[in-house]
């Protein structure tokens, strides 16, 4: 099935550019930007750039860029924006034969691997574009904490603790998914006629890090990123402030070719 964000690109476009409380904004960009160190002139391969959100922001950083997306509306309101210097292809994550062997410094990969099934062949590719001991950095929703249908939030009244419950983590599953549920304000609407839903694939970290490593990558370095947000005042702000604090949204992990 297709994976990519292709039926939902203006709203997602509209999500991320009008909205100052998103997670990308307030929390995965300056992590990014941290962990990343951009130095003036290298040049980075944002995968799965969608509309050039974080591409744009390599880009004001200092860094030559190169966004790739599988969605042609997605690089076509990238393409939109400035600055035009940046260079935007339609492509799978797998296929970028209009790159050179040995010729990226960073390869960035942010909320995209989880929508990609051949993961394996992806990394390969990344191997084969990027130079040596040049890194790589995913981004991804917590696979230990976010399972697709398979986890939950709940709240114990007696001891007033909000918890997060986990049905299944080692079992690799794909799942489809609404993109934007919610949004819809009503059946007769145009965009309820679209069927706006993408397949989502669970892993555990196992699974990364063993095909990595097969590969001939390193992971050198792995954080856990929390939100951002706070609770309205209420009976339950102090309970679902700490979990916020505790179980973390984001998993980064920074990856080094090393052979």
């Amino acid at each position: 099935m297709d994976t990519s964000w292709e039926k939902s690109a203006d709203w997602y476009d509209s999500f991320l550019e009008g909205s100052e409380n998103t997670y990308q904004k307030n929390v995965i960009l300056p992590n990014l930007l941290r962990a990343i160190d951009i130095k003036k002139g290298q040049i980075i391969l944002d995968l799965t750039c969608g509309q050039g959100f974080f591409t744009r922001q390599f880009y004001e950083a200092g860094a030559k860029v190169i966004g790739v997306d599988l969605s042609p509306k997605m690089i076509k309101l990238a393409e939109q924006n400035l600055p035009k210097e940046i260079e935007y292809y339609v492509a799978p994550a797998h296929k970028l034969p209009f790159i050179k062997d040995g010729s990226i410094d960073v390869v960035t990969i942010i909320l995209g691997i989880q929508n990609i099934e051949n993961i394996s062949e992806v990394f390969k590719e990344v191997a084969r574009v990027l130079k040596k001991s040049g890194r790589m950095f995913i981004v991804m929703n917590h696979p230990a904490f976010r399972v697709l249908k398979k986890s939950s939030w709940g709240f114990d009244e007696n001891n007033k603790v909000q918890y997060r419950r986990v049905d299944e983590y080692l079992t690799e599953s794909k799942n489809k998914i609404e993109m934007r549920p919610g949004s819809k304000s009503s059946k007769s609407s145009e965009s309820s006629k679209v069927s706006e839903y993408t397949m989502s694939f669970h892993r555990p970290l196992q699974v990364y890090f063993k095909i990595l490593g097969k590969i001939g990558f390193g992971v050198t370095r792995l954080e856990e990123w929390i939100s951002h947000k706070k609770s309205q005042l209420g009976s339950r702000q102090k309970a679902e402030d700490k979990a916020r604090k505790e179980i973390p949204l984001f998993l980064f992990l920074e990856v080094i070719k090393i052979k």
